[in-house]
């Protein structure tokens, strides 16, 4: 079963994506199971919001938290959403991302993340290149390498081949999974255990099973 990948299609400021982060860490505890990250750009150009923009992602993150569990803190609700300066990009964020998993590929999630709850929690301004440094040492890789680093992924390249990819399975929005085993892709029905964790690593390794 080792040759078998999770393709998890996520933006890093999508908030459904945050509310997928615990059936990710559940994912990685499913022995002979390989994750691959797919970033696809949910924010392509700089972007402010707008009021009702504002609390539509309010009313969102609300129901997120709720099946989720995941926690959204004061700097984020109070401070950073509301803030007419906020500007959300993927490209700078899901670049980081990159560059992490080009340094050590063990680094690549704790990175995203590492993004998402600076962003949901702390209520940073993650799109900025000093704050996703600043979340790449925290994870432990080193200022220098992480920038050379940076300036070499194609972050464009790598969010075009997600998009073909959300267009071969049929994905509209984001997060996605798709559970590849022997060269053969499956649908993954992930919605069903937005609050269930535990029942998400169980489909998957009942999944490998059936394929081995």
């Amino acid at each position: 079963m080792g040759n078998a990948t999770l393709h998890y299609i996520y933006d890093p400021l999508c908030g459904w994506c945050y509310g997928a982060e615990p059936l990710i860490n559940a994912a990685t505890g499913v022995a002979g199971l390989n994750l691959a990250l797919h970033g696809g750009g949910l924010w392509p150009e700089p972007t402010t919001l707008p009021r009702d923009m504002v609390d539509y992602i309010r009313e969102a993150d609300a129901r997120v938290a709720k099946i989720s569990g995941q926690p959204y803190g004061d700097a984020y609700r109070n401070e950073l959403l509301p803030d007419p300066a906020l500007v959300l990009e993927s490209r700078p964020t899901t670049a980081a991302v990159l560059a992490a998993e080009a340094i050590d590929a063990s680094k690549a999630l704790q990175m995203l993340k590492g993004i998402q709850h600076a962003h949901y929690e702390r209520g940073l301004h993650v799109v900025e290149s000093e704050v996703l440094a600043m979340i790449a040492a925290e994870i432990g890789l080193d200022r220098e390498e992480f920038d050379a680093a940076l300036e070499r992924v194609d972050v464009d390249a790598h969010i075009g081949a997600t998009r073909q990819l959300m267009q071969q399975i049929g994905a509209r929005g984001f997060p996605a999974f798709v559970l590849e085993v022997a060269g053969r892709a499956h649908a993954v029905p992930h919605q069903q255990f937005a609050s269930d964790p535990a029942g998400f690593a169980a489909w998957l390794s009942q999944s490998l099973r059936r394929s081995a």
